[in-house]
């Protein structure tokens, strides 16, 4: 359940703020900004949540804490605050939700391993209903916005965390045994192996090219005229195409090294940018783009997740998590909001996609480099 409606908040949340801040009357490097602000959060706050988890145990607690929060500094979505106000309530906000994930994927992890290695079928089946929320909302909020506007927009962000913190106080208080803060390893022998390096710097730049897409392509499909409806339904599409993936990924994924899959992730992940940048309006391949978000996104996520697995076990596993929110959504997303404000400031919006495939060229050197010391690792 906490799966679903997180994902349900972020579903409707991620595609439409940037129209929202739009209909405000923000400029382009102005949504830029307010949008990164998500990422900036997580350049510090999942590796404190993660890192407090670790030491007390209390997940759950922690979740009902940030949950409430959060829903309680969404009020401020209501008032006209300006730009810098607005900057502080989205921060603060997403300072309480952002270490959430983190949080849950460590315990997931942890209920997922089957003999000790992790298990991407049962993972799988289980994050398909954060995909089947997002997936809800995602075009609820289109089919809404279309007919009533984007002045719903704060009711719409109280009622989906509304949703989350209920779900969260509905967990079972469960409590890990805690680990005092001299007890827990470090994990700076673990960050200094070459495996663990390349693949965050793969990870780094492949979630750097996805960025521009959670920022710019609602804004970019709504400068070639598509309508909020289509443009919902479009985010659907790789949504379904998602939810497919991971119900099924049990079956695909031993077929390739966990590695290999990066490698592969990261060169469809070029061409998704460049059929999205040089061909928007011709509507089989901006389908076929979308469709590529099963391997560009949902297996890449789930091979993440067991690399982080496997590298950071045991104690290590909520800072393992943490950091691979901080060093792949975190930074990227700050760095690619940024700079694609500058760059469709500067070039237009389809730049920014040419952008993103440079990026995922990157992202696919580092996961070859990665694939070639990494050839032990088993795949899941």
């Amino acid at each position: 359940m906490l799966s679903a409606s997180y994902f349900a908040h972020i579903g409707f949340f991620n595609p439409y703020l940037p129209l929202w801040l739009k209909e405000l009357g923000f400029s382009l490097l102005a949504i830029s900004v307010l949008t990164s602000v998500q990422s900036a959060s997580r350049l510090f706050a999942p590796y404190l949540w993660g890192s407090l988890s670790d030491r007390t145990g209390e997940r759950v607690r922690l979740l009902r804490y940030g949950a409430t929060a959060a829903l309680l500094l969404s009020l401020g979505l209501w008032f006209d605050l300006g730009g810098v106000g607005l900057f502080v309530v989205l921060l603060l906000t997403f300072t309480h939700t952002s270490g959430m994930m983190p949080m849950s994927e460590a315990a997931l992890a942890h209920l997922v391993s089957h003999g000790g290695a992790f298990d991407a079928k049962r993972y799988g089946r289980i994050r398909l209903w954060g995909s089947l929320g997002f997936l809800v909302t995602v075009v609820a909020a289109g089919f809404w916005f279309e007919h009533f506007g984007l002045v719903h927009f704060p009711a719409w962000t109280l009622a989906t965390l509304a949703a989350v913190t209920i779900s969260v106080w509905l967990l079972p208080d469960f409590r890990e045994p805690g680990h005092a803060v001299e007890a827990q390893p470090s994990v700076w022998p673990v960050l200094r192996q070459p495996a663990v390096r390349w693949l965050f710097a793969a990870v780094f730049f492949h979630v750097l090219a996805h960025i521009f897409i959670y920022i710019f392509f609602s804004l970019y499909l709504d400068s070639l005229g598509y309508s909020k409806m289509v443009i919902g339904l479009l985010w659907a599409l790789s949504v379904v195409i998602e939810i497919g993936w991971f119900f099924t990924q049990g079956r695909w994924l031993p077929r390739l090294s966990l590695s290999a899959w990066l490698v592969l992730a990261a060169a469809l992940m070029t061409l998704r940018m460049g059929l999205t940048a040089g061909l928007p309006l011709v509507w089989p391949l901006l389908l076929l783009a979308q469709a590529l978000h099963a391997i560009t996104f949902a297996a890449h996520h789930t091979v993440c997740i067991a690399l982080v697995s496997h590298h950071f076990p045991g104690r290590l596993r909520g800072r393992g998590q943490a950091l691979y929110s901080v060093l792949g959504y975190g930074l990227s997303g700050v760095i690619g909001g940024i700079a694609g404000g500058v760059v469709s400031s500067a070039w237009g919006l389809a730049s920014v996609f040419w952008l993103s495939a440079a990026c995922a060229l990157l992202a696919m050197v580092c996961a070859l480099r990665l694939w070639r010391l990494n050839r032990p690792v088993a795949s899941a």
